[in-house]
């Protein structure tokens, strides 16, 4: 009966003749297809099952990424703005979130690097970085995105995402609060109707910080090239919903009484898991968003995989090879399996076991940033070597085919050989 009803929504919102219509039923049919995708994907809980993880990733590393960022923040006498930040974040919570607060403030305090010590500190560093690769993990899992960040880019891009981010927060805040107390802006908000404009926008100020923080989490985390109103598309919502959600759990936080009643003294930790969760599932819903704005064909599919075989593969290979080869002979931007993914419109882990397959037999190479190259001359890499790398499986045993299946495969061989001849990359090229 689900698939049914699943098969009947697929065929009237990817109905054809609504792309071609320019009626209002129809463009309101088209609207429908983002947050019909955004169900499906939901109702499946691969999302939710992430930011699970997250979560426990969160509660180990918390501590020592906020130690972490005090350590730069301290150095730059802005420690002292830390605290605004967590008690925005545990906001919903209400006075619970105060306690929770001060309880992470204090162990912040408590990590101190003449009691660490060198060990301590690289274990400190570890867990961040771990919980990052964690996040970026998931996002590349959004985006559908085979190949994740080699380790030079990793530790250089953690590094000035967990030493620059937060003294950016900090000092964004501080700017908005200095500006608010400025002898011309006081005046200003003693006449109307600038006043009322005024109060709307400190009081949307850090939404907006919140949207912007969004949508560079999901510019940057990915490792593939997103565009930035793609990213600010999902950040927008993505922030509206988390202030919205927040909204109603401090609510939920204020006016449950049996809460606390049935989980004494363990109901903070409840909150405080609860509030990550709904925190995590809402970033990585906004990732899921910005991916289907930038890539809108996949709303249908979905993550449904594609796994390419026979003719496919084929083509695959082929186009990887001669793409590679045209790049690197013109001397223009060189390839990575996500920018050729993008190109070729398969999803990253459809493409990238044909590109493992070619790395591994030698005719492509790559470089520590990622881009491919040709792995020899042009001139010495035969079409058909490349049809033959593609075709052989090595993990099946020899089969024992019989003489006419034996024979039938001998002729497909030859046919393919006979096609192909000679010919180089560096002819189909010419």
């Amino acid at each position: 009966m689900l698939e049914k009803l699943k098969n009947f929504t697929d065929k009237t919102l990817w109905n054809p003749t609504i792309d071609k219509s320019m009626s209002i039923n129809h463009r309101l049919l088209r609207l429908l297809r983002l947050p019909y995708a955004l169900a499906r994907d939901v109702g499946s809980g691969a999302l939710s099952l992430r930011a699970m993880s997250l979560v426990y990733t969160t509660m180990l590393s918390i501590v020592p990424l906020l130690a972490f960022s005090f350590s730069v923040l301290k150095g730059l006498g802005l420690h002292n703005r830390l605290e605004p930040l967590l008690l925005k974040y545990f906001e919903p919570l209400g006075e619970r979130g105060i306690e929770i607060t001060a309880k992470i403030i204090g162990f912040v305090d408590n990590v101190k690097g003449s009691v660490l010590g060198s060990v301590g500190l690289l274990f400190l560093i570890w867990v961040v970085f771990s919980m990052v690769k964690k996040v970026e993990d998931s996002f590349n899992y959004v985006w559908q995105v085979e190949k994740p960040r080699s380790l030079g880019r990793r530790f250089s891009e953690y590094i000035s995402v967990t030493l620059i981010g937060p003294v950016v927060m900090v000092l964004a805040l501080g700017m908005i609060a200095s500006i608010n107390n400025t002898t011309l802006v006081q005046k200003l908000s003693e006449i109307e109707p600038f006043g009322m404009t005024l109060i709307m926008i400190g009081k949307l100020a850090p939404y907006v910080l919140i949207v912007l923080l969004f949508s560079f989490v999901y510019i940057f985390v990915p490792n593939t090239s997103v565009k930035f109103r793609a990213a600010l598309g999902g950040g927008t919502i993505a922030g509206v919903l988390w202030a919205f959600i927040g909204a109603i759990f401090a609510s939920f936080v204020a006016y449950s009484s049996t809460r606390s009643a049935i989980y004494s003294g363990f109901a903070i930790v409840l909150v405080a898991l609860i509030w990550l969760y709904v925190s995590w599932l809402i970033l990585l819903l906004g990732a899921q968003i910005s991916f289907y704005l930038q890539r809108p064909e996949y709303m249908r599919r979905g993550r449904q995989q594609i796994e390419p075989v026979g003719q496919l593969r084929e083509g695959l290979a082929l186009a990887v090879m001669i793409n590679v080869a045209q790049s690197f002979r013109d001397n223009t931007s060189q390839w990575t399996i996500n920018s050729l993914a993008s190109e070729l419109n398969v999803p990253g882990t459809a493409l990238g076991p044909v590109v493992e397959r070619l790395l591994a037999s030698g005719m492509l190479a790559i470089t520590e940033k990622e881009n491919l190259l040709p792995g020899s001359e042009i001139s010495r890499i035969g079409i058909s070597d490349i049809l033959q790398v593609i075709r052989e499986n090595r993990d099946i045993p020899a089969l024992k085919w019989g003489p006419k299946v034996g024979a039938l495969t001998a002729q497909v061989n030859d046919a393919i050989a006979d096609a192909t001849g000679d010919t180089t990359l560096a002819e189909i090229l010419d």
